[in-house]
């Protein structure tokens, strides 16, 4: 077989998502299961992903491997991006040319690598892409995780073949039209989380044995100052009664503070700016979760049966899907929520003894792994794309 026989036998699909690892996760997960797909009938596929130029996108996308020890992902495109805001700013009228500029590198990127399809995981930087593939003609399937979707995703589902969503209610939040081409898949969560090890957590933080509770708290990939607040403020009561493991962003860690602090906050308090690969097994070794309300983060501690406490992001910098997304947990009891003036010491401190009641814990814990038990959705994901794929092969 000759070089240009060769590639056109590989089966191209590009992604799209970022801005945060929320957006991008998810996607890295659908990519592990289709390339699984493809190996398994003997065909090889290439993953092309177009994400942020700036950020973290790329730093993300490159570190993945999936559970064989292979790069999730086989190349990186980083685009401009411009933010897509609600308000009046001067910021709208300079990200106009971010956007322009994003939409040209998408579609030349795109008309250089022809993918079969084009998933796209959301974010302001998949936008473009998709408004491009639709152009040059390449199926878009979009994907949104939250309870109510997104701007970037009712721009992208005028794009898009297939409208994929996490929660059945989500459906309504669409036009008539538009609802016909929804599927309800559930939110895709990375394939380590199904075969997350406890002990290997543990190993990795240093801990020979857990003589306390281990709470694990996160505030996204990009870190939330809100929790980050909250958690130094109530340090020395918090380590009293767990192993606390605080993922801080990369912004906010504060060594030398730490290093002042009492015996017992040195020997209990373990901060990390960002956890890569040892993320799931971290959080299979939590007995609770304190964390923002971003949907893929809640169906990782999920999969994992997490009883969490929630601070969902609220106010102007919001459209308010993380409410949406703490109320649904909320109300199957698989997690205890602290919005507005709740976010306070008194009601954290609360909310954490109630979990630290064995019986509480193990009832939240079982809500919690209920709600992801039909089904894995990036299986599901992958299936829909790869029958869109091999039905319009030659």
């Amino acid at each position: 077989m000759n070089s240009k026989s060769k590639e056109n036998s590989v089966i191209k699909i590009a992604f799209t998502g970022g801005g945060t690892g929320g957006h991008i996760y998810p996607g890295l997960a659908v990519a592990d299961s289709l390339r699984k797909k493809f190996n398994d009938c003997g065909k090889t596929v290439q993953i092309h992903w177009i994400g942020n130029s700036s950020g973290m996108d790329k730093t993300i996308v490159e570190k993945n491997i999936d559970q064989n020890g292979a790069k999730s992902a086989d190349f990186f495109y980083g685009i401009p991006s411009g933010k897509l805001r609600r308000y009046l700013s001067f910021k709208n009228f300079l990200d106009l040319f971010k956007i322009f500029a994003g939409f040209a590198s998408s579609f030349f990127i795109l008309l250089k690598i022809r993918p079969q399809v084009l998933f796209s995981k959301g974010g302001f930087v998949s936008v473009p892409p998709c408004i491009s593939a639709k152009l040059l003609g390449i199926p878009v399937f979009t994907h949104e995780c939250d309870f109510t979707p997104g701007l970037a995703t009712r721009i992208n589902s005028r794009s898009a073949s297939k409208i994929l969503v996490s929660f059945s209610e989500t459906k309504n939040y669409f036009s008539a039209a538009d609802k016909q081409k929804v599927l309800v898949t559930g939110n895709p969560v990375r394939p380590v989380f199904y075969s997350a090890d406890a002990e290997k957590g543990l190993a990795f933080l240093g801990l020979q044995k857990k003589n306390k509770p281990v709470l694990f708290v996160q505030g996204g990939s990009l870190g939330a100052r809100q929790i980050n607040s909250l958690i130094q403020e109530n340090l020395e009561w918090l380590c009293e009664r767990f192993i606390v493991i605080h993922q801080t962003g990369n912004k906010n860690t504060d060594q030398s503070e730490i290093s002042s602090s009492s015996e017992n906050v040195r020997k209990n308090y373990k901060p990390f700016p960002f956890i890569y690969s040892e993320m799931p097994d971290v959080m299979a070794c939590a007995d609770i979760v304190v964390s923002r309300a971003g949907s893929n983060s809640l169906w990782e501690c999920s999969v994992l049966g997490k009883p969490m406490v929630l601070i969902p992001l609220t106010g102007n910098g919001t459209r308010g899907d993380q409410e949406d997304n703490a109320d649904f947990f909320d109300s199957a009891n698989a997690a205890i929520v602290l919005k507005h003036e709740n976010v306070c010491s008194e009601k954290l401190k609360e909310a954490l003894n109630q979990l630290l009641q064995d019986n509480i814990r193990k009832e939240f814990a079982a809500n919690s792994r209920s709600l992801s038990s039909n089904g894995i959705p990036e299986e599901n994901i992958a299936s829909i794309l790869f029958e869109k794929i091999t039905s319009g092969e030659k």
